[in-house]
């Protein structure tokens, strides 16, 4: 990918050296960690019994430690996309599900020029966004995106590097553990610097949707279903940010010729690599097809391509479509 050299966004916020915490959900109130050897600290059991009491006190259930975010903007016209509930699982770790935070170690050269990349990226894609929204007359505001070690307060809850990369539509942000690029190199197979980017452009799909007012839309349909369908809606939430994740590369390699050979592979095999088939098998050695939320590897990996070969958003409305 040719990044090198490219306009870095502002919107990058280094959250690295907060070393995690916990906060309310949708409050501002933080509880830094304290001691330990693990990447972050803990906070304890006495202080857990505390923020489960406050938790009670309020009148909040500790159990739910995710919400969705506000209303969304004018829909784009002739685009009926409903949308997602704050997506917080886009990339899993499997196998790291309950470990706890990694051991904390200095930045290196290399993180740092991994910021730098994270912030051309996101560079592009306020580029790309900006200008799609404009043809459609509409206004594109930029999401921030945060940087962060072990584990980081949002305005959706805590969030773990276990979780893999997630946006909180309540906060409009977009959160990252540069440890998750090592994971997705070593552990998914899926190396290279398109590969990156693609994880960052499909976050950045789910803020295309929390703008389009589709976000809204799911979780109230959600909230009139059993599991199983809610899930399915799920699956094509996911699916749509990774087509949304195609445009994005579709119109920056028109606008600014970013894409070298095998880029494409890249994002392709990422994409697959992460298909709920491929995690199941890893973790629990069958796949429970009711219990996908993000969408098998096929599926995941024919509406990227679908995004990036039609660069149009009318090719990701994934909710009125019998094939997916």
């Amino acid at each position: 990918m040719r990044w090198r050299g490219g306009r870095e966004s502002q919107n990058v916020e280094d959250r690295r050296d907060e070393g995690g915490g916990f906060s309310f959900p949708g409050g501002g109130v933080t509880f830094p960690s304290g001691g330990g050897s693990g990447r972050g600290g803990g906070i304890g059991i006495l202080g857990i019994l505390i923020i489960l009491g406050l938790l009670w006190f309020f009148g909040i259930d500790p159990t739910v430690l995710m919400q969705g975010g506000g209303p969304g903007e004018d829909n784009f016209p002739n685009i009926q996309f409903p949308q997602s509930r704050p997506d917080t699982t886009n990339f899993p770790v499997p196998g790291q599900e309950t470990q706890g935070p990694p051991l904390q170690h200095p930045k290196t050269a290399s993180e740092d020029e991994l910021k730098q990349f994270v912030g051309v990226v996101l560079a592009d894609t306020e580029d790309v966004w900006q200008d799609l929204f404009a043809r459609y007359g509409q206004r594109y505001s930029d999401p921030k995106l945060v940087l962060y070690t072990g584990a980081i307060g949002s305005a959706c809850g805590t969030g773990q590097a276990a979780m893999g990369p997630f946006y909180c539509p309540s906060d409009e942000k977009v959160y990252i553990d540069l440890d998750f690029y090592h994971e997705l190199k070593n552990r998914f197979k899926a190396p290279g610097d398109f590969a990156q980017a693609y994880v960052i452009a499909h976050e950045i799909g789910h803020h295309v949707q929390k703008l389009l007012g589709i976000m809204d839309q799911v979780e109230a349909a959600r909230q009139r279903m059993g599991q199983a369908d809610a899930n399915a809606l799920q699956v094509r939430v996911e699916l749509q940010a990774d087509c949304l994740a195609g445009v994005w590369a579709n119109h920056a390699q028109e606008s600014k010729d970013i894409i070298e050979p095998g880029d494409i592979d890249e994002a392709l095999n990422a994409a697959s690599a992460i298909g709920d088939d491929r995690i199941q098998r890893q973790t629990q050695g069958y796949v429970v097809p009711d219990a996908f939320t993000h969408g098998s590897s096929a599926q995941r990996v024919r509406w990227f391509k679908r995004g990036y070969e039609g660069g149009k958003l009318e090719n990701c409305d994934t909710f009125n479509t019998d094939q997916l």
